[in-house]
């Protein structure tokens, strides 16, 4: 495969991908058409599979193998030691505290349910059965056995820093490529060994600590919708980018109209970082529900029981138009946005990058 100079790094090399571009896994809003844009574009497609069950990995695995001969990667989330899946001490006060907005939807307040979230030992069995090219996760990393199972099956893994330290916890347990994600990304903050609150650094403060700590390829993101974004990261020492809200913007994604509109306009200038939406620290646009939640002083219910929670009012408020009920990740170079085609997108990423390098 030939490969402009500035695209041949360890990553596409390894991959067998025609550039260093990634795009970044959504959970909820992702999409097999984006995916499979991106992929046939020359880059690394992905899929945010937290919210689906093993059969339902299996057989997204098995659609998009059908539909590309590509590689591409699946996303998941890590359990952490604090994470309810059962028992869960907070889920009447979050209950009560959210009933105002059930109520202007109309929704019935929701019973506890049986658990809050997929188990995560059914999904990664699942990713092991389907063998995408590449599992990538965020919130720390498998265990030592885990990794030697996906290293066994040919799946090359990516895990996700904020911090050098997180980064060197990765390489010592064993993946094969780590993520560097600075603080202007949009979702959530992927810290694990303490605080996201405490680990903010951005991405051009952060890429080069991590590059000069870890002898695995760093894949940049957090800030990068363009290709002077791409240019600067590979520049740093990057040997990839991943990009989140540029490729989110675009129409194969699956979020709506509304909320892609919204990544366009004045209103995504301005982003937060917030624990009400799911219980962890994500970036998003700020709206009613964001504001009226972050002035009472009551603390927010963990994850996965304030997301599932507020997963409901969300849903239903896009059902039913209501933007000031739900929420709009975005990162902080939402308005370089330019694209709404994944192509298109793709395309100007490369060429931005090449008029830089030459």
């Amino acid at each position: 495969m030939t490969r402009p100079h500035w695209s041949d790094t360890d990553v596409t090399r390894r991959l067998g991908i025609s550039y260093p571009i990634f795009q970044g896994p959504f959970g909820g809003m992702s999409s097999e058409k984006l995916v499979l844009a991106v992929c046939e574009a020359g880059g690394l497609g992905c899929f945010g599979a937290n919210l689906l069950s093993g059969v339902q990995i299996r057989e997204l695995c098995d659609r998009l193998r059908r539909a590309t001969s590509k590689p591409f990667a699946i996303n998941l989330w890590i359990p952490m030691a604090d994470q309810p899946l059962y028992d869960a001490p907070g889920f009447e006060q979050a209950r009560a505290r959210l009933k105002p907005y059930y109520d202007d939807l109309n929704l019935p307040v929701p019973e506890r349910p049986e658990r809050f979230a997929e188990i995560f030992e059914e999904q990664f069995e699942a990713v092991l059965e389907a063998r995408p090219a590449v599992l990538s996760f965020v919130f720390g990393a498998p265990s030592p056995e885990a990794l030697a199972e996906c290293r066994k099956r040919g799946i090359l893994t990516i895990g996700t820093a904020t911090s050098p330290d997180e980064a060197d916890y990765l390489e010592k347990a064993g993946v094969d490529m780590i993520v560097a994600t600075g603080s202007e990304a949009g979702g959530h903050r992927a810290s694990f060994l303490t605080e996201p609150e405490k680990v903010l650094s951005g991405l051009f403060a952060l890429l080069p600590q991590v590059v000069d700590r870890v002898k695995v390829p760093v894949i940049a993101a957090g800030g990068i919708a363009d290709g002077r974004g791409v240019a600067a990261a590979l520049a740093l020492g990057a040997s990839a980018v991943q990009v989140g809200t540029a490729f989110l913007a675009c129409d194969e994604s699956a979020a709506d109209e509304t909320y892609r509109d919204i990544l366009f306009s004045p209103r995504a200038r301005e982003t937060s970082l917030t624990r009400v939406f799911s219980g962890r620290l994500a970036r998003t646009v700020r709206t009613r529900m964001l504001d009226e939640l972050e002035r009472e002083p009551v603390e927010i219910a963990p994850y996965p029981i304030q997301n599932w929670l507020t997963n409901k009012i969300r849903n239903q408020a896009r059902q039913v138009g209501n933007e000031d009920l739900r929420n709009y990740w975005a990162g902080q170079a939402a308005p370089l946005l330019r694209h709404r085609s994944a192509a298109t997108l793709f395309d100007a990423l490369v060429s931005g990058a090449a008029e830089i390098f030459g």
